[in-house]
């Protein structure tokens, strides 16, 4: 478990298809602080980019590859999501690497969903400052989703939120195949 975890108010449920909302293609509409280790920042960044959700080992994981254009703030870039349900657990771990910084898996988030949301911490160094992070998934409905990064430093009890991403489902006749697509 990461230093920080949290305890959830529901008994956690059988979750393992919480996140099939995600398969298939999406265009990501970006908001991001523009130093995000920086609590009184308040400059945001925005960029698309488009990701490819796939399922892998019958559901019970799947992984993601993101793309950014050469024209994004923070240059051309990809990075990749592994999660992973634990059915023993009843909850999901998420990690992400991106090639901003090769050679380097993210800590884990450890989580569950409750109401439509997942709730996910862990600890995370970025700049040589350690703090507590945050995510959240939201299932908005057919062909939208949210997902937010918020960090919390030692500084403050308060979640700063730092990059804010909005999904939208490609239509099918533009969507990469997928392999195994619910």
């Amino acid at each position: 478990m990461p230093a920080c975890s949290r305890t959830m108010t529901a008994a956690p449920v059988d979750g393992r298809h919480d996140f099939d909302f995600l398969f298939g293609d999406w265009n990501v509409e970006n908001r991001r602080l523009d130093h995000p280790n920086d609590p009184s920042c308040s400059h945001w960044q925005t960029f698309s980019t488009s990701v490819h959700v796939e399922p892998i080992f019958g559901g019970l994981g799947h992984h993601d590859l993101f793309t950014s254009p050469s024209d994004a703030p923070l240059g051309p870039w990809q990075g990749f999501t592994l999660r992973l349900y634990d059915p023993a657990e009843k909850q999901w771990r998420i990690w992400w690497t991106s090639t901003r910084a090769l050679g380097r898996l993210d800590p884990v988030m450890t989580g569950i969903f409750i109401g439509g949301t997942g709730t996910f911490f862990g600890n995370d160094t970025v700049d040589g400052i350690l703090m507590d992070c945050r995510f959240r998934w939201e299932d908005l409905g057919p062909g939208r989703a949210r997902w937010a990064q918020a960090f919390q430093f030692s500084s403050s009890q308060s979640w700063i939120t730092n990059w804010v991403m909005e999904l939208t489902r490609v239509p099918s006749s533009k969507r990469r195949p997928s392999t195994g697509e619910r």
